[in-house]
């Protein structure tokens, strides 16, 4: 019976640094930014929906999608964010899904790293949740130092996310990563351990 565990966490709560070790320890890991980096790409599945719905518009001149001017026309209306959910959410799920069946056949242990994981339901896929941990004003200094952003630009992005409350009840690990990048990878070592 293969046990597939969700990792899931904030914008800037370390996330990237749990992935990497697990990765180092040799696990496979679905990344589901990647999954739609993939999909967008040009002639993928998400690429060829959004370009139908939205038209020609939103490409560059070399045909790619223009993130910026993609971002510009879905934010500009409720009823563009709505739909614009309703087609990636879809897509996005059936490729993971179809990501996670190939592992099934040939992982005893694999991890599926999904940021929107408690957001979009996939809660009922996993065997365990692992959920990095960070409280607001560590995350707000991080932001501004990785991402340049003024302390408003920060507090913006972390409000536009689920708090890290409503997340915890369905998290079987709690990673805190309030202190040293040291207790995280160790945290973590010690975590990968258990499983074996």
């Amino acid at each position: 019976m293969t046990k597939i565990i969700g990792i899931t966490g904030g914008i800037a709560s370390g996330k990237s640094t749990v992935v990497e070790e697990i990765r180092k320890a040799g696990f496979q890991i679905v990344d589901a930014d990647q999954v739609v980096h993939d999909l967008q790409a040009k002639g993928g599945k998400l690429y060829q929906a959004l370009v139908a719905w939205l038209g020609p518009a939103i490409l560059d001149e070399n045909g790619d999608l223009n993130r910026p001017k993609l971002a510009e026309m879905i934010f500009s209306s409720p009823d563009n964010l709505a739909k614009s959910a309703e087609i990636q959410t879809e897509i996005i799920r059936q490729e993971l899904l179809e990501r996670r069946k190939q592992l099934e056949e040939t992982e005893e242990i694999f991890f599926m790293d999904i940021p929107l994981l408690v957001e979009q339901n996939y809660v009922d896929w996993f065997d365990a949740i692992w959920l990095v941990a960070v409280k607001p004003e560590v995350q707000i200094q991080r932001l501004m130092v990785r991402n340049a952003y003024s302390q408003r630009e920060a507090e913006q992005r972390i409000a536009s996310q689920m708090p890290l409350e409503e997340k915890l009840p369905f998290a079987t690990v709690v990673i805190d990563n309030n202190g040293a990048l040291d207790e995280l990878k160790g945290q973590v070592n010690i975590l990968i351990d258990s499983l074996s």
